[in-house]
């Protein structure tokens, strides 16, 4: 494979993963925004738009934005840029995390949804902000691992979405299994995907680091 092509997979692959969410998000954009006929799925939406089109809206830019902070030759050769990005993605994923959070709490809960998703949507929401926030405070004390740690974390719970629609294939396929467990699952296993890559990498990150400095 072309070796100038290999930091750009990363990040194709990110995006690729935000398309659908974003294509879904910019249709319940277009419905709040033109009065759409009010069903039962879509009338907390309508109710109440301004969360959930700020929820649309920025985790839209966290989603695309945020995947070429994963390219290391922006970083490295463009950190002005990186810098400034960064300065959009936090305030970006803090708006989307507490809209979640706002949606979760007041939202009607739609079919199949129950208890054990709504506690999972409050974990997620909360470790997503908490995440961003020691990003923040991390990277103010010049503490660039942490940082980086917080901020992938923090990534990989915002893009949950664009896993969860792999991860409902199953549930497309086999419609006698809707229910409230299954769904809890396909949309845990999303989140769940994410962090775990996300964890991988940093441990291999610090084993890299640790094996560096045994033989220095």
């Amino acid at each position: 494979m072309n070796r100038p092509l290999r930091p750009w997979l990363l990040p194709a692959g990110l995006l690729f993963l935000s398309i659908i969410p974003a294509i879904a998000g910019t249709v319940r954009l277009l419905q709040i925004a033109q009065g759409a006929t009010v069903t039962p799925e879509n009338t907390r939406f309508l109710t109440a738009p301004v969360p959930a089109a700020l929820h649309i809206v920025s985790v839209v830019v966290y989603c695309m934005l945020g995947a070429f902070q994963f390219v290391p030759r922006i970083r490295s050769r463009y950190p002005a840029w990186h810098r400034w990005s960064g300065r959009v993605l936090v305030p970006a994923g803090l708006i989307a995390s507490l809209s979640g959070l706002w949606m979760t709490f007041y939202y009607a809960w739609p079919q199949y949804d129950g208890q054990g998703l709504y506690l999972i949507r409050i974990v997620v929401g909360t470790v997503m902000t908490y995440g961003l926030i020691a990003a923040t405070t991390a990277i103010l004390n010049k503490d660039i691992a942490r940082h980086r740690a917080w901020m992938m974390r923090a990534y990989a719970l915002g893009l949950g979405a664009g896993t969860q629609v792999l991860t409902h294939i199953p549930w497309l396929l086999l419609p006698d299994y809707h229910n409230e467990t299954f769904r809890t699952i396909s949309m845990a296993a999303g989140w769940g995907i994410n962090v775990a890559v996300v964890e991988w990498r940093l441990s291999g990150s610090r084993f890299r680091a640790q094996k560096g400095e045994d033989h220095a």
